[in-house]
């Protein structure tokens, strides 16, 4: 069985509610007719559940062969470990998948598409009666791919039952009988996979309408702020992007999980220096080098983990606030705290920045608070570009439709935004244009008003007609 649905849908949920890491609140999970009375990763696997998660979940500093052996040899205090049945079993192991890797290299050495395949091979080596894999595909090369539907086809063969998870549609009628599809967390149809197309498909998942908590505003559009020409980085695998960037303007970014959405960002930001292509800032080329570099040729970006990267919990309101701005709030090496205070509250005024005082941690705020506070300590830097990476993931309705009225005043101001959303309503609700990416690269950029959950869908699952054509407009 396929189970598809858009980003958030709720699919790696449901993995995690069978596999026992996460309890159901209503409901029951059972398998071969027997209930899984309690939440326990355990109980799974000795029930024959194995899951093959998205992001390979191995040790970085223990060996391939080691890796493998979690979970599949029996345990106990006083075991001795029988080192040549653990590598030729590593060894068959790897085979099976048609893998040729190093059974004594360190997980960390490996790429992303070779840990996937050494967790296949660890789930192969578990003799699963129930099998999911979510988007086992992902990192995997067309001859891997190939390969491991192979493997599905003998697993099949041998009883055993698939849960496949991918949001490559064009899969799904080599590996599945039916199809499941997911939107906000509940089942919208299950239909047999002969018979239902592509298009079909995509009407499933996108089937909502934009909620009014998107505020956009027609906004005067005016020159270039930031254009980017052949832009790429090797090590992240984004490559030929191609876009500009108007002053008030909002530039939606869209695209799967893994489609370089964020690597993007980083891109941009210098945290991961382009290595191909170019960029200009207000019509003067520049090299992004790093984030320094980025603050001070007018680029500002808040990233999608705000806990870690976004904001220092541990610190102030007044302290977040001023962080990209500390020298013009110091003199000799002393800091103006009046300063300090006098920028800090005028930005919580501004945005409404619900806090005990400007003396509160924001590890004490909502979410929707400390996204507020991540805003203004790059604001308070006066930006000309703001890059702003889930700007909404994680807060509550009225703090979403907020933040989105501050993206709507500050293009308003000049600012030119470019908003990465996982979010198809967001994307559609706040873009003024839909930059759609697919495996690193543009797969094509969509005005507002040709800008539909359908057309986004196509271009970021891939199009043979599109891949023929070679055409992406810019």
């Amino acid at each position: 069985m396929a189970l598809v649905g858009e980003n958030g849908a709720g699919k790696s949920t449901l993995v995690r509610i069978v596999t026992g890491a996460h309890a159901p609140d209503t409901g029951r999970v059972s398998v071969a007719g027997q209930t899984v009375s309690r939440a326990d990763p355990l109980l799974a696997r000795a029930l024959g559940i194995a899951p093959i998660y998205q992001q390979p979940a191995l040790f970085p500093d223990l060996t391939v062969a080691e890796n493998m052996a979690m979970g599949l040899e029996p345990g106990g205090a006083w075991r001795r470990i029988d080192w040549p049945a653990r590598r030729a079993r590593a060894r068959e192991l790897l085979s099976r998948v048609g893998a040729a890797i190093d059974i004594d290299a360190p997980a960390s050495s490996l790429r992303m598409a070779e840990q996937q395949l050494v967790e296949i091979a660890r789930a192969m080596g578990a003799k699963a009666r129930v099998l999911l894999m979510d988007e086992p595909t992902a990192a995997l090369s067309d001859r891997e791919a190939l390969r491991l539907f192979e493997l599905v086809d003998d697993l099949r063969v041998g009883g055993v039952a698939i849960l496949y998870i991918s949001h490559r549609l064009e899969e799904l009628h080599r590996v599945a009988d039916r199809v499941t599809v997911l939107r906000d967390g509940k089942v919208v149809a299950t239909r047999p996979m002969a018979g239902t197309d592509r298009a079909e498909l995509i009407r499933l998942m996108v089937g909502r309408e934009v909620s009014a908590i998107f505020p956009k505003r027609p906004v005067p559009i005016g020159g270039v702020a930031l254009s980017a020409r052949g832009l790429g980085n090797r090590a992240t695998g984004v490559r030929d992007v191609t876009f500009e960037l108007r002053t008030g303007e909002i530039l939606g970014v869209a695209g799967l999980v893994g489609s370089g959405r964020t690597e993007l960002c980083r891109v941009l930001f210098g945290l991961d220096p382009a290595d191909a292509g170019e960029m200009t800032l207000a019509g003067r080329a520049m090299r992004i080098a790093s984030p320094a570099k980025a603050v001070s040729a007018g680029l500002a970006y808040v990233p999608e983990d705000r806990r870690r990267h976004g904001v220092v919990p541990e610190m102030t309101v007044t302290a977040n606030t001023t962080l990209a701005v500390l020298r013009d709030v110091a003199a000799h090496g002393f800091l103006n705290f009046r300063r300090e205070r006098e920028i800090a509250a005028g930005f919580v005024e501004r945005f409404a920045i619900k806090a005990a005082s400007l003396d509160a941690l924001v590890a004490t705020l909502s979410g929707g608070n400390q996204q507020k506070v991540a805003l203004a300590r790059w604001l308070a830097a006066r930006p000309s570009v703001l890059i702003l990476d889930e700007p909404t993931q994680g807060v509550d309705v009225g703090a979403k439709a907020e933040i989105h009225r501050l993206m709507v005043e500050l293009a308003e101001e000049g600012l030119a935004i470019l908003m990465v959303s996982s979010e198809l309503p967001e994307v559609l609700g706040m873009s003024d244009r839909v930059l759609v990416m697919r495996q690193g690269a543009p797969a094509g950029i969509l005005d507002r008003a040709e800008a539909t959950p359908e057309a986004i869908m196509t271009l970021a699952l891939g199009h043979p007609e599109e891949k023929a054509a070679g055409e992406v407009r810019h």
